[in-house]
């Protein structure tokens, strides 16, 4: 297995590269990332990589990295040519970021995917697993799954769709097996440059400042624990499908004034004191979200296996030891 993993350098990317090394034997990796999240420093916690000069040509072993940017088309074709088989993580994320910069969000999103697919395909390469959102989705009636039809409320579903859609055409048209993951809301160690809720909240914590909550916190979301995505990516790699979109989350539903007591309570166990503010709800954001992951169980064999209480707390510990 030799994987290109866009992104790497990121929350999602850095815990996916640590279990393939620990956990999968994997040594042949090439990371591509434009350093705009995580950092060179946070990829060298889990592995020696060797930066590579982009000038020259990639090794077609080990553990490489490349800094450079997925809209830079030469750059993507060039690692493609070094691998067997993609994980692309990097993205524009999140709701506000597409909201207010609605073009960056679509040519990172949506120019970005064009370019792994194309140096995919020509490259002969068969496995591609993007990572998608429940985001597609939007306004809908939840539980979210696979065949429901897509309303998307903010650009960033809007460039996520798009996404789905040309993995889905690259299958259909030239044989790659793709693989779409629809993401629920990922959480857990590692994850101290997100600024997703539970990490933001995390940090607003543990530095004195108020937790800011959009609206009244009924809001709901399906919270997913890091490690337990990691091994969804992992059995999509190594299926044998093509064409498919599956949810990965924890099937549950929490709202998120739910998650902040939860997170209240595992803070105050480490002498911590978490204030909580509520302000006007937040553009593009959806009422409800939650998962039916019916799908991912049938066909990949995968479910989700940490608590949400117990992933809380790994999580808050991460956060404290950093200290």
């Amino acid at each position: 297995m030799n994987i290109l993993i866009t992104g790497g350098c990121g929350f999602i990317g850095t815990s996916l590269v640590r279990s393939l090394i620990n956990d999968y034997g994997v040594s042949d990796i090439c990371v591509l990332d434009n350093l705009s999240e995580g950092s060179f420093d946070d990829l060298l916690e889990v592995g020696e990589f060797v930066r590579c000069d982009v000038g020259l040509d990639i090794p077609k072993a080990g553990l490489r990295f490349v800094e450079g940017d997925i809209r830079d088309q030469r750059l993507v074709e060039k690692c493609c040519r070094v691998v067997d088989s993609i994980v692309h993580l990097a993205a524009n994320t999140g709701v506000a970021p597409s909201v207010d910069n609605p073009r960056m969000d679509m040519e990172s999103n949506v120019i970005g995917v064009l370019n792994l697919l194309e140096g995919a395909r020509a490259n002969a390469i068969k496995k591609f697993v993007f990572s998608s959102s429940g985001a597609p989705a939007g306004a809908v009636e939840p539980p979210i799954h696979e065949e429901i039809a897509p309303h998307p409320v903010s650009p960033y579903g809007a460039s996520k769709l798009a996404g789905e859609g040309y993995c889905s055409a690259y299958y259909h048209s030239f044989g790659i097996n793709t693989i779409a993951l629809r993401f629920g809301n990922v959480y857990g160690p590692r994850s101290k440059n997100k600024s997703s809720v539970i990490a933001k909240f995390i940090r607003q914590a543990l530095n004195g400042q108020a937790c800011e909550v959009y609206g009244d916190g009924a809001q709901t979301r399906d919270f997913i624990y890091i490690d337990d995505l990691v091994r969804a990516i992992v059995m999509a790699i190594n299926s044998p499908f093509g064409g498919e979109v599956f949810q990965i989350a924890s099937g549950g539903e929490l709202s998120v004034s739910e998650a902040v007591d939860e997170l209240s309570a595992v803070l105050d166990k480490f002498g911590f004191t978490m204030e909580v503010v509520n302000s006007a709800p937040r553009v593009g954001d959806v009422k409800r979200n939650y998962s039916d992951t019916s799908k991912a169980a049938r066909m990949l064999g995968w479910q989700p296996e940490v608590p949400f209480a117990l992933g809380v707390e790994k999580t808050v510990k991460y956060f404290i030891d950093r200290l």
